[in-house]
């Protein structure tokens, strides 16, 4: 790949240069998708120590409790600010690069994540590229994870957030749920591709990845009109959790969730 191919495109640094994502998962709402894509991870992950890769994994959210459960992390970056913050995490190393074209070698990490690569790609064969390259640098008996957003994602939350008054946001995400590019007219997100959960698998399998199980993250739930607090509370915190993670696989309720994790371990 050329340096140009390898750089993302200027809308997607720009929205991450603002800084909003590094605090959209520590606060609020989102807490919701981290303490999920935690739990599930932990039972997927193979176990600690192993060697993982964190790719597209900002400032090191996922990576800071990754290296705190005793695993040895690496993240992988386009935006230079992020690399820079992940670098500074205890047990934490942070490099620039790109999912499509990964600076590691063959078989060399147990675990592979690409938490936020996918939805970033909108064109097809660059997901499947950076699957395979996924695949390429992952062990046998390793586990490569990948996060996608929902194809109705966005009509849902502006449902729960009771925005449908606003034109221009229904368009984009209506537009979205058509055809599943997010083009970013309002500016709450950035140019971005929304799977239907039944494609992500077979683009895994296309990769090299055959046989993946899929995992609602937020769930239908996300849409609870006392989330935040919810959440600020330890004892029904633990009952969401135990009620989403009941459902996680039923195929019926994946799309219901704005984001899902797919999981593929490679064979021995």
């Amino acid at each position: 790949m050329t340096q140009a191919e390898r750089t993302p495109a200027p809308e997607v640094t720009a929205y991450y240069e603002r800084g909003g994502e590094d605090t959209r998962l520590r606060a609020g709402e989102g807490r919701l998708e981290l303490l999920r894509t935690r739990d599930i991870l932990r039972r997927v992950l193979p176990a600690a120590p192993c060697d993982v890769l964190d790719v597209g994994g900002g400032s090191g959210v996922h990576a800071a409790w990754l290296a705190a459960d005793g695993h040895r992390v690496r993240v992988i970056e386009p935006v230079a600010r992020y690399v820079a913050t992940a670098a500074e995490l205890p047990g934490v190393t942070a490099d620039l690069g790109d999912a499509r074209a990964l600076p590691a070698g063959d078989a060399a990490y147990d675990a592979v994540l690409l938490l936020g690569p996918l939805y970033h790609l909108p064109d097809r064969e660059d997901r499947l590229r950076a699957l395979a390259e996924a695949r390429r640098v992952t062990r046998p008996g390793g586990v490569v994870a990948a996060a996608t957003i929902n194809r109705y994602a966005g009509v849902l939350d502006m449902a729960h957030k009771n925005r449908f008054g606003d034109p221009l946001s229904y368009k984009t995400v209506t537009d979205a749920a058509r055809t599943g590019t997010h083009v970013p007219l309002h500016g709450n997100f950035t140019t971005a591709y929304f799977h239907r959960p039944e494609d992500v698998p077979d683009e895994f399998t296309a990769a090299g990845l055959p046989g993946a199980a899929q995992y609602a993250v937020e769930s239908a739930l996300r849409v609870l009109d006392d989330l935040d607090v919810r959440l600020g509370d330890p004892v029904r915190r633990a009952e969401l959790l135990d009620a989403i993670r009941w459902g996680e696989s039923e195929p019926s309720l994946l799309g219901a969730s704005g984001h899902v994790l797919t999981v593929a371990r490679l064979g021995v």
